[in-house]
């Protein structure tokens, strides 16, 4: 999930469209909600934040410390003005990264992508056993092969992936997969997706490499 900051409706409601188009779920807020929020959010609702998306308000320059005591996902801003001046302003406010309008979701994606690759120190896939995904969008690979998915189920796969070896929960895979605000989408609809899923995996593996328990969540490991 992206979360946008922004005190202009009018951006805050144009991001999140274009975001939506990509397949990604974001959350807009003003300066002054986004402050409150960060500060008292569940531990579970931040993991589910891939990056925050900084623009113009009040406090937009306390912001990213804030974010920092919190969560380590990357903190892009967006400047509407290109100047020196805004740009060293947001740099010395501890974001990662400064964007210049217009900004393309994808090139916001792939900007985020990077900046958590530099920080674990990671190269732009990860391997469990025979199954490969990417941080830059592409589908997968199973053994060395082109894995084909839906957009749904490669984002599950993804999330199950980074968080291999530990057992995560349907709404935690709801919360990465739709966003935490998203009320109009059944949280049932992870089983779904899930199920297709350990099918395809399944026909291609020859074995169903997700472990699920009921009430405890779904597991991706390799031995």
């Amino acid at each position: 999930m992206i979360v946008v900051v922004d005190d202009r409706q009018l951006v805050k409601d144009g991001y999140t469209a274009l975001f939506g188009r990509e397949g990604v779920p974001s959350a807009g807020f003003d300066s002054f909600e986004f402050g409150e929020w960060v500060n008292t959010a569940a531990d579970s609702d931040l993991d589910a934040v891939e990056a925050f998306l900084i623009g113009q308000g009040e406090l937009t320059l306390d912001l990213p410390r804030a974010i920092r005591d919190r969560s380590q996902a990357p903190v892009i801003a967006v400047s509407d003005t290109p100047s020196l001046e805004s740009t060293l302003a947001f740099f010395d406010s501890g974001v990662d990264d400064v964007v210049r309008k217009p900004v393309h979701p994808r090139e916001i994606m792939a900007r985020a992508a990077a900046i958590r690759r530099r920080l674990k120190a990671l190269s732009n896939h990860t391997d469990v056993g025979p199954i490969r995904v990417f941080s830059d969008g592409r589908d997968p690979e199973l053994e060395g092969r082109i894995f084909a998915l839906p957009r749904r189920e490669r984002r599950i796969l993804e999330y199950l992936v980074a968080n291999r070896g530990r057992r995560v929960t349907k709404q935690q895979i709801f919360n990465a997969i739709y966003g935490i605000f998203d009320e109009d989408v059944e949280e049932n609809v992870v089983e779904s997706h899930i199920s297709k899923l350990r099918k395809k995996l399944r026909k291609r593996l020859g074995f169903d490499p997700i472990d699920s328990k009921r009430f405890l969540g779904y597991l991706i490991d390799w031995k």
